[in-house]
């Protein structure tokens, strides 16, 4: 025990770095945010777009499904990227190497 507050820098439950091998939850906060702009964007679009060519609601239901796949496509990208830069830490590890 450290003496320090959980959460703070060197007290308990300090999440691990980059430098540990580990991935900062810093890293993901922005998933939510990306997911629901996504979302609002297509719907925002599909709307207009409606109301110009008339068809709606067909282009709004378009745009919000449009939206979730590219969200779930950006989280998906992001995150197997991160594995494999998590994988490849721990090889170099293993291999006497250090991360890089």
């Amino acid at each position: 025990m450290t003496g320090k507050p959980a959460g703070s820098p060197g007290g308990a439950n300090t999440p691990r770095g980059d430098d540990e091998g580990g991935t900062s939850a810093g890293q993901f906060a922005g998933h939510g945010l990306t997911f629901v702009v996504a979302i609002l964007g297509g719907l925002y679009l599909g709307q207009w777009l409606d109301g110009k060519l008339g068809t709606a609601p067909w282009l709004l239901i378009t745009g919000v499904f449009v939206g979730a796949g590219a969200s779930f496509y950006s989280m998906y990208s992001k995150l197997m990227a991160a594995q494999a830069r998590e994988e490849a830490a721990k090889a170099a590890k293993r291999a006497g190497k250090g991360p890089t």
